[in-house]
């Protein structure tokens, strides 16, 4: 079989532009409204577990965030939160969902240093508007062969996408932020899966370092990804 690499995928949201600190000071906003209700703490796990929950019906992105935000809120509340705070709590997600793009160090570079020498692939999960609106703003649209938005990042979708795209997972790498989606997943189906952390991870994005599997390799940042890349192909 032939492993050379040949293809590159990249996670979008804090691999290439910030996104998580957006959420968590919307969280902090969330639990300020409701601090006559709950401790914040107890806000906070009865948020993710509604996240958890509503994401097979909404799927990931800011507007399913939002209105697991309002269901907490209801059930904190027991059906008495104020019609005011579901108002701030809706105009909190639409302040979220047109906030610039800012790009993460690197990303331009990163993704300039290896378009045209590899397909290029952004492989990014969330709701379909804000993700294209995103990918817009940020500047970087021509720089990739192919965009796919996806409902979740698993084996299956890695080996169809990189598939599709290039020549299949086994030479492809995923570049990505999240362990589980961009790092785990891509290594199970084959790829190489390079980790660039960032300092703000959501909880359900967390899963155990495969220390041991020969295609994990992780960066400081995506300045350093040229680099490995010209040492691995």
């Amino acid at each position: 079989m032939d492993e050379r690499l040949t293809t590159i995928g990249f996670d979008a949201d804090d691999t290439l532009w910030h996104n998580e600190r957006f959420f968590q000071l919307t969280q902090s906003h969330f639990a300020d409204l409701l601090v006559d209700y709950a401790e914040r703490d107890h806000l906070m796990d009865r948020l993710l577990a509604a996240e958890k929950r509503n994401i097979r019906h909404y799927g990931y992105g800011i507007k399913g965030f939002t209105l697991s935000m309002i269901e907490t809120a209801i059930e904190v509340t027991r059906d008495k939160v104020p019609a005011s705070v579901i108002r701030q709590l809706i105009e909190a997600g639409q302040d979220m969902l047109a906030h610039p793009i800012e790009l993460l160090p690197y990303a331009r570079e990163a993704v300039e240093a290896v378009t045209g020498t590899y397909k290029v692939v952004l492989i990014t999960k969330g709701d379909l508007i804000d993700q294209e609106r995103k990918l817009a703003q940020s500047g970087l649209g021509d720089l990739f062969d192919a965009v796919e938005i996806v409902s979740e990042k698993t084996p299956d979708i890695y080996r169809a996408v990189f598939t599709e795209h290039g020549d299949g997972p086994h030479s492809a790498m995923m570049v990505g932020n999240s362990m589980r989606s961009d790092v785990v997943a891509p290594i199970l189906a084959g790829c190489w899966g390079v980790h660039v952390p960032h300092g703000l991870v959501w909880e359900v994005e967390q899963a155990d370092t495969p220390e041991d599997n020969p295609r994990y390799r992780a960066l400081t940042d995506l300045g350093e990804l040229d680099g490995l890349v010209q040492a691995i192909r």
